[in-house]
């Protein structure tokens, strides 16, 4: 699917492209979950995902950073094919920041060694410089005062946080976010969304799988609506969500926003 319907005007500080899919499909066993998904994400862009459970916004989401492989089709990230494997693939990954639903931090080390064992270990960074560097990325998303502390000694919001820290440290070109507060408690939200929205406006290009319709319509440059593996229509916020033009589009909205 093309941009046509979006706002040009709105889409004019975004950059080249940076993440492309063509005719991406994948099966799980007889379930077709990704259909012949074309999307290109432009540099500064965000993206939201949006759609009802079993949609496919998931794997598309792990397909992008190939932690699921696709039966074919191409990705390319800013210009390159995803590799199959090797080292090739572990550099490309180290491009495209990943924040799940759990937050994924190792339990045994702190806060601030989740931060810097990434750009120590992959990017070869100095102990120092990864301390100086994982300090403030810990500083930006508010919680530089746990450096020292483990993760079980952190909120869930808080964990989510570092767990941002942590892709930030590898100053990836992309971030993905898969449904990254749907195991919060509701209070811890919106710190995490907050951290999110700075991001947005600092020009970080991410693709966010959410079910946060508020988060949507205040940081997306574009929504991207999937249902049964497809992507049944893509707009501004604003077109989208007063606008929708698919009956499963409607259906969706008029089920999530009446509560």
């Amino acid at each position: 699917m093309d941009d046509s319907g979006s706002d040009p005007a709105a889409r004019s500080h975004l950059g080249a492209p940076l993440v492309e899919l063509e005719h991406v499909n994948k099966h799980f066993g007889e379930l077709h979950v990704l259909q012949d998904i074309n999307l290109t994400v432009r540099r500064g862009e965000v993206l939201v995902v949006i759609g009802p459970s079993g949609s496919g916004k998931s794997t598309l989401c792990r397909a992008i950073n190939r932690l699921e492989t696709i039966d074919d089709g191409e990705i390319r990230i800013d210009g390159e094919p995803l590799p199959a494997e090797g080292r090739d693939l572990a550099r490309l990954r180290s491009d495209v920041g990943m924040v799940f639903q759990s937050f994924n931090l190792f339990a045994h080390k702190s806060v601030l060694d989740n931060v810097t064992l990434g750009p120590r270990k992959v990017r070869k960074v100095s102990a120092s410089k990864a301390r100086e560097d994982g300090l403030a990325r810990l500083d930006r998303v508010g919680v530089k005062n746990q450096a020292d502390k483990f993760p079980a000694q952190l909120s869930g919001g808080q964990q989510q946080r570092v767990a941002i820290a942590r892709s930030l440290a590898m100053q990836p070109k992309v971030m993905l976010f898969d449904e990254p507060t749907s195991a919060l408690d509701p209070e811890m939200i919106n710190e995490v969304l907050d951290v999110m929205v700075q991001l947005a406006k600092e020009g970080m290009t991410m693709i966010v799988v959410t079910h946060e319709m508020g988060f949507a319509r205040k940081a997306a440059d574009r929504v991207v609506f999937m249902a049964d593996g497809q992507i049944v229509e893509e707009n501004t916020p604003e077109e989208f969500f007063t606008r929708p033009r698919s009956d499963r589009a409607k259906d969706f909205l008029s089920k999530i926003l009446a509560h």
